[in-house]
């Protein structure tokens, strides 16, 4: 039993931290899907390449970058001192680095969504007076709530499992900034694959549980409509 108590700080600092990054991941990426999805030139194709990079980088390269953006030689210091927020070695920089992460599936699962509105629906909109903002809220949310939802998810639970880069940001510090995927980690260090072993259960059974929520409800939704 006290074995167990020993996950709760890791437990409540993952969904902080995996609930705040999927959150601003989901913000940010359903606007810039919606940017990436209307709009098409040169810029556009670089800016979807720059977004897709945190999936396909070595976890230790962007961590170090981030590190190096966040900390005394980048914009750690003006943060600390104008705003009181220190980033590296604290949550906030789990957060940023995991906002980071979770923010190219919110993006690639959004866009496919908002990619299903038509032109014609759009000039149709525009003929009946339809602003840029009350066509995205109106048209653009309703058509591609599915892919939007399933961007949010997604983000969460990459939020929630992020592992390396947060390890470089933020550190491995217990009761601060030690997750639930560095609490595993420590157990498979320490040779306790008990620990392991209960705290990979743990973040399995939130994973699962996430994903059957979600599909349930997308369930329940459909077939009202």
């Amino acid at each position: 039993m006290d074995s167990f108590i020993t996950d709760w700080p890791p437990l409540a600092i993952s969904l902080w931290v995996s609930t705040i990054a999927g959150f601003s991941a989901l913000v940010l990426g359903v606007s810039l899907a919606w940017y990436l999805a209307r709009t098409k030139n040169r810029f556009t194709v670089i800016l979807e390449g720059l977004t897709l990079l945190s999936l396909v980088l070595p976890p230790t390269i962007l961590g170090y970058y981030l590190l190096v953006a966040l900390g005394r030689q980048g914009l750690g210091t003006w943060l600390e001192q104008a705003l009181g927020i220190r980033v590296v070695f604290a949550w906030p920089g789990a957060v940023v680095v995991a906002t980071i992460v979770a923010m190219p599936l919110v993006i690639q699962t959004a866009k496919t969504g908002f990619t299903e509105i038509g032109r014609e629906i759009e000039d149709a909109a525009r003929v009946d007076g339809c602003g840029r903002w009350q066509f995205f809220w109106l048209v653009g949310v309703p058509v591609a709530w599915r892919g939007i939802a399933a961007g949010g998810m997604l983000g969460f639970l990459r939020a929630l499992g992020e592992f390396g880069a947060t390890l470089m940001v933020a550190g491995n510090i217990p009761g601060r900034t030690q997750t639930l995927a560095m609490a595993i980690f420590d157990a498979v260090q320490k040779n306790d694959f008990s620990t392991a072993n209960r705290i990979a259960l743990l973040l399995l059974s939130i994973s699962f549980g996430v994903i059957l929520l979600v599909y349930f409800t997308n369930q329940r939704i459909a077939r009202r409509e």
